[in-house]
């Protein structure tokens, strides 16, 4: 199960739940409204997935906080269902519905690139195209592994054979829309293919290992900076290796109060070659499990439509890629940052209508 969102709000519907079984690649897909909840997908996993298959065994997912919420664990504990979460930083250990999320935006975009509001009109044939179509892994198609047939032939239409024209439009459109959706389907899957055998590796560590773990850096959405710079790090550590989990996973032993899961894929590692150090090294300030530029200082506040802003000089980075942050998400990342009370006094100057606030017995005067 995975989520893919970022579309246009077509009826209330902008996100795509992909739900694809790992025995016969079948895949549905769930169109819902932003923003989803934990109860709001269980809903519709209920009302579009157990209704025709039954309760799974297992579910496979990323740490997206619906999968990892309270509720999602007790119901599918109380159904009877093994939740498995991916390793840190590895969306592969998900691949079954990651590699449908990239096919399924091929989809849409090949056909309603040029019309991007008609793309919910068109994902219950992305669907029925996906799971029709021929899979090398399987040697037949997900149709046919499921239901013991090949699908129904879907007639081609001649033009001009319809008494309305309504239905001769729509009957051509969806005719285009298959041919198109299978010649990008092949293409796709070979590509992905190649690409995947292009760069793999084989790796493999016994306990007491030591190694390097690559982390992601976080973009922060309130700064311009771009990149982390041709000097930034790309591996910390090195951490040593606890045990393996499953076949191509391993627990590290991170510092102590590391907010961070401590099961890697051996895609995020790399062999340490030396003597190693006697404790685990420090990580960097760490938000929602990815690296974070580090602050050097705070050179001043300032408040944007009732936004309360600090300018931040990080470290590595020249006085003029300093970057203006919210002051919320500042001390949230950055908890230990000592910030100057002159700086929180700045922050709440409105710069974009010259009003200035403060605080008083809890009250807030103009």
């Amino acid at each position: 199960m995975d989520f893919v969102e970022g579309f246009l709000c077509i009826n209330g519907k902008s996100v795509i739940l992909t739900v694809v079984d790992r025995f016969s690649k079948f895949a549905h897909f769930i169109a819902l409204g932003h923003p989803y909840t934990a109860t709001s997908v269980a809903h519709a996993f209920f009302a579009d997935i157990v209704r025709l298959h039954g309760i799974p065994a297992s579910i496979v997912s990323d740490r997206d906080p619906v999968f990892t919420s309270g509720f999602w664990q007790e119901l599918f504990r109380l159904s009877g269902v093994k939740l498995n979460m991916t390793t840190a930083f590895h969306p592969q250990s998900d691949g079954q519905s990651e590699a449908t999320n990239k096919i399924i935006v091929m989809y849409l975009r090949c056909f309603a690139g040029e019309r991007p509001r008609q793309w919910l009109q068109w994902l219950p044939w992305a669907e029925f195209c996906y799971n029709t179509s021929f899979q090398t892994s399987l040697g037949t198609s997900p149709f046919h592994v499921v239901y013991g047939q090949a699908p129904p032939a879907t007639i081609t239409y001649d033009h001009g054979l319809a008494r309305l024209p309504a239905v001769d439009q729509q009957l051509r459109d969806r005719d285009e829309f298959l041919v198109e959706i299978r010649d990008r389907l092949e293409q796709a899957q070979q590509l992905y293919k190649a690409q995947y055998d292009k760069h793999h590796r084989e790796l493999e560590f016994c306990p007491g290992d030591w190694v390097w773990l690559r982390l992601l850096h976080r973009p922060m959405a309130s700064l311009v900076i771009h990149g982390r710079g041709k000097l930034g790090p790309k591996y910390f550590g090195p951490f040593k290796v606890l045990d393996r989990v499953g076949d191509m996973a391993y627990r590290l032993q991170l510092p102590l109060g590391t907010r961070l899961h401590n099961v890697f894929h051996v895609g995020l590692l790399k062999p340490f070659h030396g003597t190693p150090p006697e404790t685990a090294p420090v990580l960097p300030p760490l938000h929602h499990g990815r690296v974070c530029l580090v602050p050097e200082r705070v050179l001043k506040g300032r408040q944007v439509r009732g936004l309360q802003e600090v300018l931040v000089q990080w470290q590595g980075h020249q006085a003029a890629e300093a970057s203006w942050m919210p002051l919320d998400e500042f001390r949230c990342v950055y908890p230990s940052f000592q910030l100057e009370d002159e700086l929180i006094v700045q922050a709440g100057r409105d710069v974009m209508y010259g009003r200035h606030y403060t605080r008083c017995h809890n009250k807030q005067v103009q």
